[in-house]
């Protein structure tokens, strides 16, 4: 897939060889057009220390084209650590678009959620437990007191107000464990502020590429 090709079909090869989409209802890329493989990585997974951690628990709010996810088992696989990922995502991209976009993932893992996607999904796998759920976040039951790291990973406040107010960040909040980090691309004033009315530690962190800083914040041990 060249690049010009990519831009015709609503994907885009990023500086770093991976592939974002543009989403046409919210008006955005699903992830930076700067590097998509390596935001995921960079505000993600290192972002929220789940690299560090020896059993993350992830609950990701906007599961996308899974590239967050995809990052996340492949540290886990490189590791060999367990990763238990919850994921909410209220309108799936095709499968299509999911496949180009992990062109280059070869891993039974992912195979299994692309023969199952289209619908809420669990895959067990030794070592791996994933449930996409196709849901309303902000309406959701979120697991209490749960999670080791939270992905805040919906389109931007100004597409996507409802997964960025100061009433779902509190709950949130509420969903992470005793020393979990939540992290997140934006680094917006609101958000910094509802972050913190939620009780969350905040500190901004040097952003990616195309990207001065991101935000992350982390509840009291």
């Amino acid at each position: 897939m060249d690049s010009e090709d990519a831009r015709a079909d609503g994907l885009l090869r990023t500086p770093d060889g991976s592939v974002t989409a543009y989403s046409a209802r919210f008006g955005e890329h699903y992830s930076s057009r700067h590097g998509a493989r390596t935001q995921a990585r960079h505000v993600f997974v290192e972002g929220s220390r789940t690299h560090l951690q020896g059993a993350p628990r992830v609950l990701e709010v906007g599961f996308g084209l899974g590239i967050n996810f995809r990052a996340t088992l492949a540290d886990a696989r490189t590791r060999g650590v367990p990763l238990t990922y919850v994921a909410f995502e209220f309108d799936p991209a095709p499968r299509s678009v999911l496949e180009a976009a992990a062109e280059d993932t070869n891993d039974d893992v992912w195979a299994a959620v692309l023969a199952s996607w289209g619908a809420p999904l669990t895959v067990d796998h030794p070592g791996v437990h994933l449930d996409v759920r196709v849901d309303d976040v902000t309406a959701a039951l979120l697991p209490a007191g749960w999670a080791t790291a939270i992905y805040l990973d919906g389109f931007s406040p100004a597409r996507n107000p409802e997964v960025w107010t100061p009433a779902f960040t509190e709950r949130l909040a509420g969903a992470l464990a005793p020393g979990g980090v939540l992290t997140t691309y934006s680094a917006a004033g609101d958000v910094r502020r509802a972050l913190l009315a939620a009780g969350l530690q905040v500190t901004k962190r040097a952003g990616p590429p195309g990207k001065r800083e991101h935000l992350v914040a982390e509840r009291p041990a």
